[in-house]
């Protein structure tokens, strides 16, 4: 079982930048790549960013890249995804996943919201 727990959502203005957190608990967390995931009102959820398991390989969506940065800390369990520049379109419910042994896990989103 993996629990994965998302925090740093907030109302934020268009420019603005925030990071988010993401905690993994329950497995060797430093053995799998992480993702982040976005869902806006009335649309499916989105690809965001993508992290290797070392840290060291990372891919973006093409309507963040050079604006998000996704890391980890193995040592604290967590992912990280700092937003900078952000657009009011960044408004979106935010997730963290995880793919082990062919299962999805999700975490409970949080919310971003980017005002013009």
């Amino acid at each position: 079982q993996v629990q994965l727990v998302e925090s740093g959502g907030r109302l934020v203005q268009a420019g603005g930048s925030l990071r988010l957190s993401c905690a993994a608990s329950g497995r060797t967390f430093s053995s799998y790549a992480m993702g982040w995931f976005r869902q806006a009102p009335g649309k499916e959820r989105e690809f965001v960013a993508t992290i290797n398991w070392s840290g060291s390989s990372t891919y973006y969506a093409d309507s963040v890249r050079g604006r998000f940065t996704m890391s980890r800390d193995n040592a604290k369990n967590t992912v990280y995804l700092q937003m900078n520049s952000l657009k009011p379109e960044d408004t979106a419910v935010y997730y963290c996943n995880t793919d082990i042994a062919g299962t999805r896990y999700w975490g409970q989103g949080t919310q971003v919201t980017v005002s013009s």
